[in-house]
């Protein structure tokens, strides 16, 4: 073996490099354990000193001296002159599955940013109905500039958008004359600058809400224009992360009504409405607080309706036993969360547009206040029909109030909006002190009444907020105004107990593979060659770990699918080169040059599977999305570290006691296995008629079931919600859960199914309401609505601040969310037929390289095509009754990708060994030469299948409920692959081959 010094160096400094990174995770779990140690100190000596504490207080004693400790190291050097926050980043990071957390895909509004630079051009009729255009083009995720400008175009002719864009890009040259294309690269630069000043924002709100390790970065592919990635792990408050990630900052001071001066107004729509008048509006609200300015324009309600509305007084409305008894303040009414839609149908209504005053907006608090109500007030616009104060320039501290001690937000004006505070607070306080309300992204925050003129510029925001609350509202404020409005276009929250069972699962899965694929090597090539591979196996994964955390990648539950498969193709090549070495002893040669030759001889089927593997790897990373770009990522490891371990350590082992006379006793088989499959005469090419019609009528039954019972899209394609709930109760059905929740939810597909995860039996409930709904609170609302329904139908007795708590399953909670925008969806559909597409035209060019003829490529894909419809088919079959979902989604197309990277492995060592043999007997049969080939083979097809099949059901029984679909795409892609490979793709090949050799052989006869 040549390089074999080069090989020894790189895998000892490989070996060292890994180490160095493992010794981070050592040293930050020192420094965690010494905190846990002092927050168990502290809490310890809080019960001491008052043993009235309740549980939840000392463990947030305890918490928080935790915090503190961690705190006050983290810019302190503990290890290698590195400080503890950067060993932190160096440590081996945990997935959001594993560790619990949120993610999310938060979306600047490019529309907005090229309207905002259109400035006064983007009222006139032209921009407008190209704006218009672009908008509805782009919901499927395509790029709004380029839409936009075609659109342009069509209606105004090439070259026209410079005058439209010349005054607000000047310092992007654009003037009058500018071409399109030129106005093109100026947008995407500015829209560019945006989205890195919005990654800015939210990186600082990040960084003062308090997450260890959190992950931000603005994301770069296809269809992710404007997208900003945030993983945040250890969250368990998402609806705080919501608030702080999509609040634009906008803060706002407006002057008020009172309700005596709009009460009989208010009672008088509310009676038209309740007694048949019109109600339908231009922009209906969400059941949660919504603004209501949305209702400002809307149609005219009809004359008769009204007037019959008018003269009917048999029914009463709504609003009026909601009215809050003090009419000289600004609160209208209050109203249950779930009334809150009934009241926003009623005030944005064509009869309250109507009715109403024209200046008046109605705006809903931003929080619940006592009996969990909501609180409406009645605001004032100014001659603009805006608020008095707008875009307020203001520094904020959350606080106390030294009377009472309540959490408080204090704020500090700048010298302009001070003065305008000082003019707007003594009108107030002149109108016989009226209530100002302090407005932020739409909700009211406080709404005090105005003593006296406030000159300084200062003033607080105070209400019913606890310190969380105060601390993330500063934030908001001090953070600044988002350049352009922002979007939850994806979501995925995932409970630390979830986390740590993930963990278990994972781990269990991994040692199970590991140590039943230790057992087969061992039983099948003796103890001593068993042994040599285990050990490779055991090097391969030390490797891995290793080169991860160098890559400061986090290790998540599809990485531990990745590693756990890598095994299975890491044992292929050794079963490859082990295969080999016995046909060389068959053949008579002796132990050492048995060794060589078989290595010698495995080597180029191996580099062409695994490099077939990589590339699938590849696509995968490029194109999938979260746990399909982790599951890619350790398998392209596992793949590099697996040929580094099988192919040249072990042979540098063998040689090793070889070259030392030690170790010539190996046959590489065991009495059980000695004859398993050898000297097989299988005539598989005579057989290949039969097996057409066979594959002929599967694939017509595959498509006809298909065409009638179709798929089962899961939210990543269709867009939507998932909840993962866990009860108390341990009979409850999925039924019963559709049928509570699906009557608050009207016209939205409600769907449940019963699953498992790694600890208990769940209902995973699946729901597409209100998924284009792009308001603040609508995640919070429709969470309340399910806990509703689930509490009304006496399925949980958690309340709803248990329910929502990702890490307490007491009466009934949620113990995972994920949420899917329909443009996300759109993209990830169509990401995902690409990945597909361009995984089979890579292997068709790669094999067309590497073997030189056009038989194998056609034989491989044509098989691989198949194989992916069987794959797809038996999902259409089985949907519906199997004991887990089987649901369409982005793992299901990593396990397709997988499987055809699986697939064409086997493909390759049997196209290998056929080019082998085209080569050694040039003048035998083609029909013999493949049968031979085939039979050759076989022991390999069948033991690398048999233990590829052995992880994947370790994977499948023990992985737990989030990776159960992907190992069933992949057991089925092994059993379609392997079959395939010998009755489907070998035969095409024959075909194509023996034509080829017959028109060969009469040229050289003539």
């Amino acid at each position: 073996m040549q390089n074999k010094g080069f090989i020894k160096l790189f895998a000892a400094l490989l070996a060292l490099i890994c180490i160095y990174y493992f010794s981070f995770s050592f040293v930050t779990d020192h420094f965690y354990d010494e905190a846990a140690k002092v927050g168990l100190t502290a809490k310890d000596k809080a019960k001491k000193a008052n043993d009235k504490l309740s549980v939840a207080q000392l463990d947030s004693i305890a918490t928080a001296t935790e915090n503190a400790y961690l705190d006050s190291m983290r810019n302190e050097n503990v290890y290698l002159g590195r400080t503890l926050k950067e060993c932190e980043k160096l440590q081996l990071g945990l997935g959001l599955d594993l560790e619990g957390g949120m993610n999310v895909i938060l979306e600047v509004s490019i529309p907005d940013v090229v309207k905002n630079l259109a400035g006064e051009s983007a009222e006139t009729p032209a921009f407008k109905q190209a704006f218009e255009t672009a908008t509805k083009q782009s919901k499927g995720g395509e790029n709004f500039i380029d839409n936009f400008i075609t659109a342009y175009q069509q209606k105004n002719g090439q070259n026209k958008l410079g005058g439209v864009f010349a005054s607000t890009l000047k310092e992007s040259k654009i003037t009058y004359q500018s071409t399109d294309d030129q106005v093109r690269s100026a947008l995407n630069s500015q829209v560019k600058i945006a989205v890195d000043n919005s990654n800015e924002v939210v990186r600082t709100r990040i960084d003062r809400f308090g997450v260890a390790q959190p992950n931000i970065q603005v994301l770069q592919g296809r269809g992710q224009m404007g997208q900003i990635m945030v993983e945040l792990p250890g969250i368990k408050e998402p609806e705080r992360v919501r608030k702080l990630l999509q609040g634009s900052a906008n803060l706002e001071f407006w002057e008020t009504y009172r309700l005596s001066e709009i009460r009989s107004q208010l009672l008088e729509v509310d009676d038209i409405i309740a007694n048949g008048g019109t109600i339908e509006s231009k922009d209906e609200a969400n059941a949660a607080p919504a603004d209501s300015t949305k209702g400002d324009s809307t149609k005219t309600a009809t004359a008769a309706n009204e007037k019959k509305a008018e003269t009917a007084t048999s029914k009463k409305g709504i609003l009026r036993d909601m009215l809050v008894p003090m009419a000289d303040r600004c609160e209208v009414l209050n109203a249950r969360a779930i009334d809150t839609a009934a009241v926003n149908r009623i005030i944005y209504s064509d009869v309250a547009a109507n009715r109403l005053p024209k200046n008046l907006r109605l705006k809903w608090g931003v929080k619940p206040e006592q009996g969990n109500m909501y609180v409406l007030y009645a605001l004032k616009t100014n001659e603009k029909g805006t608020a008095t104060m707008n875009n307020v320039n203001a520094q904020a501290k959350d606080d106390f109030n030294p009377e009472n001690h309540r959490p408080i937000v204090s704020m500090s004006m700048s010298t302009s909006a001070a003065r305008e505070w000082a003019n707007l607070t003594k009108r107030a306080a002149a109108d016989n002190k009226r209530a100002v309300a302090i407005v932020l992204d739409g909700y009211v925050y406080s709404a005090p009444n105005v003593q006296n003129e406030i000159p300084n510029g200062n003033t607080e925001i105070s209400g019913n907020f606890t310190t969380d609350d105060t601390r993330d509202l500063a934030t908001v404020i001090n953070s600044g105004k988002m350049p352009a409005p922002a979007k939850i276009v994806q979501e995925e929250t995932v409970g630390p107990s979830l986390g740590d069972a993930s963990i278990r699962a994972g781990f269990t899965a991994c040692i199970v593979a590991f140590i039943l694929l230790m057992i087969y090597m061992c039983l099948t090539y003796g103890f001593t060659a068993g042994m040599v591979a285990n050990c490779a196996l055991m090097l391969n994964f030390f490797f891995m770990f290793g080169i991860l955390t160098a890559f400061q990648a986090a290790l998540t539950m599809s990485g531990i699918a990745g590693m756990v498969l890598s095994l299975g193709m890491a044992v292929d090549a050794n079963v490859l080169i082990y295969e080999r070495i016995k046909e060389e002893l068959r053949a008579g040669k002796g132990i050492k040059q048995a060794v060589a030759s078989g290595y010698d001889n495995a080597f180029s089927a191996i580099f062409d599977s695994n490099l077939t593997s990589i590339i699938t790897a590849i696509i995968l990373y490029n194109f999938g999305t979260g746990p399909i770009k982790g599951f890619a990522m350790t398998l392209g490891i596992g793949i590099v570290a697996s040929f580094l371990t099988a192919v040249w350590l072990t042979r540098i082992v063998y040689e090793h006691f070889l070259n030392r006379d030690k170790w010539l006793g190996l046959t590489f088989t065991t009495k059980m296995f000695s004859n398993f499959l050898t000297n097989t005469k299988v005539k598989f090419m005579e057989m290949s008629n039969k097996t057409f019609v066979i594959y002929g009528i599967l694939i017509v039954a595959f498509i006809a079931c298909l065409g009638i019972r179709q798929l089962s899209p899961g939210i990543d394609f269709t867009g939507g919600r998932n909840f993962v709930i866990e009860f108390e109760q341990k009979d409850i059905t999925p039924e019963q859960v559709t049928d509570a929740v699906a009557k608050n939810m009207p016209n939205a597909k409600v769907s449940a199914i019963s699953i498992v995860t790694t600890s208990n039996k769940a209902v995973r409930l699946s729901t597409n309401y209100k998924i284009d709904d792009d308001s603040e609170n609508v995640d919070q609302e429709i969470e309340k609505i399910i806990w509703q329904s689930l509490t009304d139908a006496k399925l949980i007795k958690a309340n709803y601040d248990t329910f929502k708590d990702r890490d307490n399953k007491a009466g009934g909670s949620i113990i995972s969310a994920q949420k899917v925008g329909p443009s996300v969806a759109a993209d990830m559909v169509k990401g995902a037929i690409i990945s597909v597409i361009l995984a089979l035209i890579a292997i068709f060019i790669y094999i067309l390289i590497r073997f030189r003829n056009v038989a194998f490529s056609v034989g491989s894909v044509g098989a691989l095509v198949v194989d992916t419809l069987f794959i797809i088919g038996m999902y259409s079959v089985c949907y519906g009754w199997v004991p887990f979902s089987l649901e369409v989604d982005q793992t299901f197309i990593g396990a397709v990708l997988t499987a055809i990277g699986y697939s064409i492995n086997d493909k390759v060592v049997i196209f290998d060994r056929i080019r082998e043999f085209l080569k050694l007997y040039p003048t035998r049969p083609t029909r013999q030469l493949l049968n031979d080939s085939l039979n050759s083979t076989l022991t390999r097809t069948i033991t690398t299948s048999t233990t590829t099949l052995l992880v994947l059901l370790c994977i499948f029984f023990l992985g737990g409920d989030s990776i159960r679909s992907f190992a069933f795409a992949m057991i089925l892609g092994v059993i379609f692959g392997t079959l395939s490979s010998i009755f489907l793709a070998s035969p095409i090949a024959y075909r194509l081959l023996d034509r080829k050799r017959i028109v060969a052989s009469a040229d050289e006869k003539e």
